[in-house]
């Protein structure tokens, strides 16, 4: 009698065990699935509400009089980036820096080593793949024809698409104001996109490169993205 109670107590103790083991990684997985949920869905509602604010914020600076176009400032807002594949409602704000300040917020963000719009040489510019906004998620579709349209204080610069390629992220020539080319003098004006590949890794960087084929000045807008520009900036297109 005994020895049945001492095995009963032994099986009581295993089961304790195993069942509070069980537990344990039901509330393991539990916080990994909100963890995951967390940076796949919320971060990307989070990123879009501050876009939208810093947006509206950049088109209230541009239309007060006086303001002058200055050298970005780290972290700050400066520009305006369309890219019509990525959507019909694609506008996503420019500031200034890669940190994970602007990267986890703003969305894109310019290499402060590189040119900025109208300069020859390089804008290159970079952003997250998912989470955060997932800014350049489709960085993969972008062919021949597809274009590009970066917005700041003094109009808009049209670019289109030349190359895309897979690099690792220790490969910063791709940054260069003549890309792959050190040392070279730049003779056009370039457009760079930066963004991690495959999907979901740091693995590998996926490089776009779109070279500059217009430019509008203030207050016009071209054509093909009249309809996002009146609806983000209020500025429509002039003739």
């Amino acid at each position: 009698m005994g020895r049945r109670t001492a095995q009963r107590q032994r099986r009581g103790v295993v089961s304790t065990l195993v069942g509070g083991f069980g537990e344990i990684l039901l509330t393991a997985g539990l916080v990994l699935l909100l963890f995951v949920a967390w940076q796949l869905w919320w971060t990307n509602i989070e990123a879009d509400a501050v876009q939208k604010d810093a947006i509206t914020e950049v088109t209230e600076d541009w239309g007060k009089d006086g303001v002058k176009p200055t050298q970005p400032l780290e972290g700050k807002v400066w520009g305006i980036l369309y890219v019509p594949r990525f959507g019909d409602s694609y506008a996503k704000p420019i500031a200034e820096g890669t940190s994970d300040e602007v990267m986890d917020t703003i969305g894109v963000g310019h290499y402060p080593s590189t040119q900025l719009p109208g300069d020859l040489g390089n804008v290159a510019m970079a952003g997250h793949r998912q989470t955060h906004g997932q800014v350049f998620w489709d960085m993969d579709k972008l062919t021949d024809g597809d274009k590009a349209y970066v917005q700041t204080a003094e109009g808009i610069w049209t670019y289109t698409f030349t190359s895309r390629t897979i690099v690792s992220p220790a490969t910063s020539n791709v940054l260069l104001p003549v890309p792959g080319k050190p040392g070279e003098e730049p003779t056009i004006s370039q457009l760079t996109l930066t963004t991690c590949d495959p999907p979901f890794t740091t693995r590998n960087r996926m490089i776009v490169h779109m070279e500059q084929v217009a430019e509008t000045g203030p207050g016009e807008v071209p054509d093909a993205i009249a309809d996002i520009v009146k609806k983000t900036t209020g500025v429509e297109e002039t003739d």
